[in-house]
């Protein structure tokens, strides 16, 4: 059996990590969780074969905010797949957000984060 795909997941508040830790787990995913875009960053930098997709929160604290994450991921890897969550910010996405990236808006239903992730990794950029 093949290890599962690896997804780094940047979100703050504990109880929406462990949900889409749940989520991402019962869709056949492991999720690397932080709390920051700074540590997010870092792991990346360190290793970044061991991640096939960022799925990040918007507003994370302190550091670098989920579109700047983003960003200096696609730098480093400009066909890596990112999806955004976000309970405020969607209406940024347009001029914030990286080309062939998914946007998912709080609250979401488990499926729905397994399915942009999955759409992703499948074509490398959303069905429009």
């Amino acid at each position: 059996m093949t290890d599962p795909v690896r997804i780094l997941v940047v979100e703050d508040e504990s109880a929406i990590q462990q949900f889409v830790q749940d989520a991402l787990t019962e869709g056949g995913f492991a999720a690397e969780l932080t709390g920051s875009g700074e540590d997010a960053l870092s792991r990346f930098r360190h290793d970044r074969s061991k991640y096939r997709a960022l799925l990040t929160d918007i507003g994370i604290g302190a550091g670098p905010n989920g579109w700047v994450l983003a960003r200096k991921i696609r730098e480093i890897d400009p066909d890596f797949p990112v999806v955004y969550m976000t309970g405020g910010h969607a209406e940024e996405w347009k001029s914030q957000g990286v080309p062939n990236s998914i946007l998912v808006e709080k609250p979401f239903a488990p499926a729905q984060l397994v399915t942009a992730i999955s759409q992703l990794l499948n074509t490398g950029s959303p069905s429009a």
